[in-house]
């Protein structure tokens, strides 16, 4: 196992990082993927539909094990599953931003054993 970097800017990525992961919002509430709002026709030739804009829809896009799925939510639930969608996306991203400074310390580690060994010479 390597050791952990020294340095001020190890430091400012430690620092950051821990923020994030203490402020991680409750994964109980969130749901991946992407909430839409269109107008769909229902095929009924004398419906309303037919000859206008269509019904008012909301579809909830995501995938599950490499699969796309697309599901119809009641419009009386738009408004949780965007903020369920919201806390999930920004959970994402906060992963994201912690692997990635995860991944900078791994590098600073790297490069603080290469100094290492060259001043044992």
């Amino acid at each position: 196992m390597w050791k952990e970097p020294r340095t001020p800017r190890a430091s400012r990525l430690r620092k950051r990082k821990f923020q994030i992961i203490e402020h991680l919002p409750a994964l109980a509430e969130q749901l991946p993927g992407t909430l839409t709002f269109s107008h769909i026709r229902c095929g009924k030739v004398n419906c309303h539909c037919a000859r206008g804009q269509g019904h008012p829809a909301w579809t909830l896009t995501y995938m599950i094990n490499g699969e796309h799925h697309a599901d119809r939510i009641p419009a009386e639930w738009a408004e949780e599953v965007r903020r369920r969608v919201a806390a999930g996306r920004a959970f994402q991203d906060a992963v994201r931003e912690v692997l990635s400074a995860n991944v900078q310390l791994l590098l600073l580690a790297r490069e603080q054993e290469k100094k290492r060994k060259k001043t044992k010479r």
